[in-house]
């Protein structure tokens, strides 16, 4: 059975295909940042704002494919309740970076399954990661090994690459943390076949 991705993460499709979940990619082109300003406005908390970009997403693109499953994700960064978005320069990360250090934080993954139009599953799954303190040498030194274009796309740390050393603790699931709750997916996927 193939599933519609929702996303154009490259490591999202990863996952899927590593475990082997039978993918094509249709970017649903929400604009994320217009939503989440508007969530915010309403006091939405940084979960809200990931679960409904991953339903959003979700729905969007099923309305293109239907009898298709479609799933959407969306995976935030809450530091003391409040969102800290992904970076729009290398500036932007740098200040991040300096946010995050030290600090304890939780990284957010919603995901949602979408049919003809409607939402039929949801999950969220929360991870929490602390910083270690480091330096703005040590700080600099990382962002220097990351493209631009990644580090815009897919935000300050980068788990699947360097990113692991910048933390003292993490205390989640790896796949969750770069983007989907695999298991949960799959299990999903499973009874719905079923």
């Amino acid at each position: 059975m193939k599933i519609v991705l929702a996303s154009k993460s490259g490591v999202r499709k990863e996952i899927l295909d590593k475990y082997g979940i039978d993918s094509i990619v249709c970017h649903s082109n929400v604009d994320e940042d217009q939503v989440k300003e508007a969530l915010l406005d309403k006091g939405a908390d940084p979960e809200s704002i990931s679960k409904n970009l991953a339903e959003l997403k979700s729905v969007k693109v099923s309305v293109k494919y239907p009898d298709y499953l479609v799933l959407g994700a969306d995976s935030v960064i809450s530091l003391h309740q409040k969102l800290i978005n992904k970076p729009n320069s290398r500036g932007e990360a740098f200040d991040i970076l300096k946010l995050l250090n030290g600090n304890k934080h939780y990284l957010i993954s919603s995901v949602c399954i979408s049919k003809n139009g409607a939402m039929i599953w949801n999950y969220t799954d929360k991870s929490e990661l602390k910083m270690k303190n480091l330096s703005d040498n040590e700080l600099k030194t990382y962002l220097k090994g990351i493209q631009t274009e990644i580090l815009l796309a897919y935000g300050v740390y980068q788990i699947e690459a360097g990113g692991l050393n910048l933390f003292e603790y993490i205390k989640g699931d790896k796949d969750s943390i770069m983007g989907l709750p695999i298991e949960q997916i799959k299990e999903y996927i499973e009874k719905y076949k079923a």
